[in-house]
């Protein structure tokens, strides 16, 4: 259940005990919890409530404690994942939280609502981590692009020789080994692809190979083309049209 609006009650709790269901407010200013980053932190300040909800008296001898005790916790948990850079997200994230009533204790219910600020020293601390990471993000996607592009050349034997001879005109003669050093390495876009997709191209070659006679592969192009014809995949279709107007080659034609 939502906590606003609050039933208001100025009043403490008598001596005799805690009024049931009545509502009791506090509120925690100056409190300083961190954000996602350590020493960097967000300047919080708390308006809650606090009630009672069984009719025995509360068996914790400062209930209000008990409640800005939990408050409290509830938005540090929260702000420990947010940046002091984006104020507005993290304060709706913590008051999503605290505006609903929940029960510290038995019996006990609390909630409320917050509001942020980040000093100018805390804010300029982010500001400059976010610079570094910024550009340290940066330097490690030029160095993965580098030894992509390197990856590529190296695993084609045309532009691996060509490379070598760029690099390393007066030792021609090391080519040979390092080719042999290098022996299984795939290309980049090989090694990105899942594993279904070689499964399926393990497969169509596979079912090419045993489509010994042109009448077989008239009948599976046949099929194929009416099926991506049914499934609106017109650009396949051609394609596979175009196999079909191919001669038969190889095995095919024995």
């Amino acid at each position: 259940m939502s906590l606003l609006p609050w039933r208001r009650n100025d009043a403490q709790p008598s001596p005799s005990g805690t009024d049931v269901e009545a509502t009791y407010l506090l509120t925690m200013r100056g409190e300083q919890m961190v954000s996602h980053l350590t020493g960097v932190l967000f300047s919080v300040r708390i308006d809650g409530a606090w009630r009672w909800t069984h009719t025995d008296p509360p068996t914790h001898h400062d209930p209000a404690a008990a409640a800005r005790n939990h408050l409290r916790r509830q938005a540090a948990r929260i702000l420990r994942r947010h940046s002091v850079l984006n104020l507005p997200a993290a304060q709706d994230s913590v008051n999503t939280v605290l505006s609903k009533w929940s029960c510290p204790l038995a019996g006990l219910e609390a909630g409320g609502t917050a509001h942020l600020d980040v000093s100018a020293h805390d804010r300029g601390l982010a500001e400059e981590h976010s610079r570094r990471q910024q550009a340290t993000d940066l330097a490690h996607e030029a160095e993965l692009h580098r030894l992509t592009q390197l990856q590529q050349i190296l695993a084609d034997r045309d532009l691996r020789r060509v490379w070598w001879i760029a690099q390393f005109p007066d030792r021609f003669a090391e080519c040979d080994a390092l080719a042999d050093a290098l022996q299984g390495l795939s290309s980049p876009h090989e090694a990105e692809e899942d594993g279904i997709r070689d499964d399926i191209r393990r497969f169509t070659d596979k079912l090419l190979t045993d489509l010994h006679t042109p009448q077989q592969r008239e009948v599976f192009l046949t099929a194929l083309i009416r099926t991506l014809h049914a499934l609106g995949h017109d650009e396949l279709k051609t394609a596979a049209t175009h196999f079909q107007s191919q001669p038969a080659t190889g095995s095919e034609t024995a």
